[in-house]
């Protein structure tokens, strides 16, 4: 699906404050229900301008609507040549109709307001951490981060640490990140 784009998924592109509390404000602002008649004020100005950006990179063939064969394309193009037809089907079918910009913003409003459990981010996490303290080491997250996927550049690892700042022996607590990457704010201690 489309979280099995990793990076992409745990980390948005611009990470910053604003972007964190997203979630939180997306709550807010659709009035708590189930959805909002305008997915377009889930976001802020610059999140929807990366998401379309994000959009302009998948529509390949640029018709206003990601097909298979876009998906194909895109994958292609980060070096997954061999991607099965029913893998592109299911990342389709993720969609209630043709994903044009509306849907694909929808579909990532779903994501921020917790239709991923946390549980479920941390377990991706927890590949990371084979001890399992709930920890990573700030030095292997952040050179993760900056030579793979979608690289961080200096200045957002700088705004990573800002926002989670690891702890005197080097550790961040992943488990606070997939807490605000699913509830919009820090637990209260």
């Amino acid at each position: 699906p489309f979280h099995s784009f990793p990076c992409l998924y745990f980390f948005p592109r611009s990470f910053s404050q604003a972007t964190l509390k997203a979630p939180k404000k997306a709550k807010r602002r659709a009035g708590g229900g189930e959805g909002s008649s305008n997915v377009f004020s889930m976001f802020e100005q610059s999140q929807i301008q990366e998401y379309k950006e994000a959009f302009t990179i998948i529509d390949q063939n640029r018709d206003g609507i990601i097909s298979k064969d876009d998906l194909r394309d895109v994958l292609a193009s980060m070096g997954q040549l061999n991607v099965k037809n029913e893998e592109l089907e299911a990342m389709i079918k993720e969609a209630s109709g043709p994903i044009n910009f509306t849907v694909f913003l929808t579909m990532f409003g779903e994501k921020l307001k917790g239709a991923d459990p946390e549980d479920v981010i941390v377990s991706a996490f927890k590949v990371l951490d084979p001890e399992g303290t709930g920890f990573i080491k700030k030095q292997f997250l952040e050179e993760l981060l900056t030579t793979q996927c979608d690289r961080f550049s200096a200045e957002e690892m700088k705004n990573l640490w800002a926002a989670f700042p690891p702890d005197v022996a080097g550790n961040v607590d992943y488990k606070n990140i997939c807490y605000v990457i699913t509830h919009g704010e820090e637990k209260e201690e």
